[in-house]
């Protein structure tokens, strides 16, 4: 079954982060990356812009609504996700634990409705 496992964090935090940590990071995202890869799970992922870099857009009748930024105001932010077939709820969970931004973060799992 594929998953949506969506990387939500603090992404001023990230963003605050030195080079140092950065590349401490992006080394651990690339790892994962690896992992999953060997293990056949990972279809995809990407990291995201900032919520600064979002449109909002909502249809009121015939109108269309766009805003500048995200619909809501939260202390985490979507940053990125990855999608991933895994053999049941069980094998997505562990996989989301090792995504690095589930040590400072929260990562939603969410299945994809199968056609």
């Amino acid at each position: 079954m594929r998953y949506l496992l969506m990387i939500c964090t603090d992404e001023n935090a990230v963003g605050a982060l030195g080079p140092e940590e950065g590349a401490a990071m992006l080394a651990q995202y690339t790892a994962f990356g690896e992992e999953m890869g060997r293990r056949g799970v990972l279809l995809g992922g990407e990291r995201l812009r900032p919520t600064t870099d979002a449109t909002t857009v909502r249809v009121r009748g015939d109108e269309v609504l766009v805003a500048d930024g995200p619909f809501a105001e939260t202390k985490e932010q979507v940053g990125g996700y990855y999608m991933v077939d895994a053999r049941d709820l069980d094998e997505a969970i562990e996989i989301a634990s090792k995504i690095p931004g589930a040590r400072h973060g929260t990562i939603e799992v969410r299945p994809i409705w199968e056609r």
